[in-house]
């Protein structure tokens, strides 16, 4: 068991992860957005909870109103764009499933999730 208290700061931050799946936090300020128009990940679905003020996703080229207690499923390749066009922060919890970042926020690439103890499997090829 993995346990963490949550830090809702300015960006995105990783909070908490194993090699099955992810959490991170996102702050994003009034006027401002995270991701762009072909931004995606190329191997994880991205579940999205809106904890607190006003946006809107643009997930393949269609919008989405986000405020609070809103819930998304980005999926695995779907292009997606989060902006805050609200007064205040809109703050938000992220669960990656598989992982999508490693620990300095850089995206992993496409790929399977290790599992714990078990080195990847190599192609024979």
């Amino acid at each position: 068991m993995r346990r963490t208290s949550l830090r809702f700061g300015k960006g995105f931050k990783v909070a908490l992860g194993n090699a099955r799946s992810q959490a991170a936090t996102m702050v994003i300020a009034p006027g401002d957005a995270e991701g762009h128009a072909g931004n995606k990940h190329k191997g994880a679905d991205q579940w999205l909870l809106v904890v607190s003020g006003e946006g809107r996703a643009t997930i393949n080229g269609h919008r989405y109103r986000l405020r609070p207690r809103v819930l998304l499923l980005i999926e695995r390749g779907d292009r997606h764009e989060i902006r805050n066009d609200g007064t205040a922060a809109l703050v938000t919890l992220n669960l990656y499933v598989p992982p999508a970042y490693h620990a300095d926020e850089s995206e992993r690439p496409a790929g399977r999730p290790a599992e714990r103890g078990k080195p990847p499997r190599r192609s024979t090829n």
